[in-house]
Formats: C-alpha cells, structure tokens, sequence
C-alpha cells in the first residue's frame, strides 16, 4: 500500500509544472501587453499627425478624435504649392542638395581620420586623439558665435558651404571615434597580409578594410543625414534667402507667412512629408544600422 505523503508529492508536482506554465504563459501576455501599449505610444503621434493633415481647424482644435469628422482632401496638393513664389519642389531639392554632399563627406573624411588613428603611429597621436574626443564635450551653442564669424568672414553665408566644408575636414568627432573603434576591432594581420603581397596604405584602406566596416559607415549616414535633415538651428543662423531655405525653415516659414487663419492641416501635410525621407532611410537599411552598432564589423 503507497504511502500517503508520497502519494500527495506525486500529486502535487504535475500541479505545481501546470501552475509554472501557467505562469509563464501570463507573464508573456504581460510583456506582449506593454510592448503593445509602449508601441501604441511611440507610434501615436505619427498616426495622429497623418490623420491630421485631412481635418480642418475646427477639428483639429475642438475635439480629441483622432478620426477627422470631416476629410480635407487638398491639404496636400495645396500645401505644397507654399504660400509664396517657391513652392516644396524646391524646399525639397535644396534639403537634398544639402543633406547629401555632407553626409557622404562626413563619411569619408571621417573614415581617413579614423583609419590613422587605428593604423598608424605618429608623434603626438595620443594627445591628437583626446582633444578630438574632448570636441565632443564643447556644446554646440559655445561654438555656433565663433563658427558665424568664420563663415562670415569667407564669405560663406547665405550658402550650403558652412555645412558641406566642414564635412569634408572630419568635423564630426563622434562619427571618427564611432570608426576608430571598428578599425581597431580588425585584426592587423590583414594588414600586414595585404602589405606581403604589394598593397600600400590606401589600397588596405579601400580594397580589405572598408568592406568590413560597411556597417559602421552605413550606420554613420544614417545618423548624418537623420541630424542634418532635421536641423533647424544651423540653416536659421546661416542662410537667409528663401529660395535656399531647406524643409526645416520652409515648414517654419509656412507659419509665419499665413497672414490670417493658418492651414494647420496643410502644414501637417508638408510635416507628413517631411519626415518620410528619414523614416524610408532608417527603415530600409536598419539592418545595417543594428548591425553597425552592435558589432565590431569583424565577420565570421
């Protein structure tokens, strides 16, 4: 005849693996349930302001729906006709012709200054390399006086060069130091294979390295051309014609130039728009991006 305390462990230990799948099974509701609700919040505001581009006003301004009462169908074509002589065609254009000339010599000269860094041995490296780091302490604000008079002196203002020269002299010490760290995380018997075999400096740089560090350099233009697209601060304080202005102070100037009742759905519509370049770019190569961030670019 069993025993009875043995009899009640047996019982107890089916019911004690139903009782933690249970559990298990309520803690992942849980997790899917906040991610659900943190999603919602993250992605509300752009659902919102796609939805707001079609009200009028009145509902914008008078109830909390998000589901416009009444749709407004032209915000979009009307809003990009602009409320002056230029229209988004050209705010459109002058933001690219800006974004893209630096972010691609942001990631160039920012490769060269980091593969001397990560490769080679000169007289004060050390010391060059801190105070590059230590650019990355100053604030921008600090700097944006001393930068106006540079500029102004040149003669530079009013165009897109105090953006795209200074891109080309490696400006920007977090993306140096970002490629530093890829660099040194290459072996240097690639190096010194490549150098066994007749290849100098540039071509290690071009042909062996630069492959592997496409991830880094990927997530580098990423970055680039997400600040540089949404920057208003540095277009306001270097350009002054209109007809240069960029989407940040074209979307500004669509405000201010609204004498009477402004079309706020017109400009959610421009606003709309405006961030579908970034959004495309993050989306389509986030692949990289994940990857540019969370490894040294070393594969295999």
């Amino acid at each position: 005849m069993p025993n009875s305390t043995t009899t009640a462990t047996s019982a107890a230990q089916p019911r004690s693996a139903a009782s933690r799948a249970q559990s298990a099974k309520l803690r992942t509701a849980v997790k899917h349930i906040a991610l659900l609700l943190l999603g919602w919040l993250m992605i509300y505001p752009l659902i919102w302001l796609f939805l707001s581009s079609f009200k009028t006003n009145a509902d914008l301004f008078g109830t909390l729906s998000l589901w416009p009462s009444q749709f407004v169908w032209d915000s979009y074509v009307k809003g990009w006709a602009g409320t002056g002589q230029y229209s988004y065609t050209t705010f459109f254009y002058n933001t690219f012709v800006l974004v893209i000339p630096t972010v691609v010599l942001t990631v160039l000269s920012s490769v060269l200054v980091a593969y001397g860094f990560a490769r080679f041995k000169f007289p004060l490296r050390n010391l060059l390399f801190v105070l590059m780091i230590s650019t990355l302490m100053l604030p921008h604000t600090v700097i944006i006086i001393p930068r106006y008079l540079i500029f102004r002196n040149l003669g530079w203002l009013d165009s897109y060069l105090p953006f795209i020269v200074p891109a080309a002299f490696g400006c920007f010490p977090f993306f140096i130091f970002m490629l530093v760290q890829f660099f040194r995380g290459l072996p240097k018997e690639l190096d010194e294979s490549a150098v066994m075999d007749g290849c100098n400096p540039p071509t290690i740089l071009f042909r062996i390295l630069l492959p592997l560090c496409m991830p880094a350099m990927i997530s580098a233009s990423i970055f680039q051309f997400i600040w540089t697209w949404n920057d208003f601060f540095n277009p306001l304080i270097f350009i002054n014609s209109v007809k240069k202005f960029p989407i940040s102070l074209a979307l500004r100037m669509t405000i201010d130039s609204t004498g009477g009742t402004i079309e706020w759905n017109q400009i959610m519509a421009m606003a709309v728009l405006a961030i579908l370049p970034p959004v495309l770019v993050f989306f389509f190569s986030q692949k990289y991006f994940v990857e540019g961030i969370a490894t040294t670019g070393i594969k295999g």
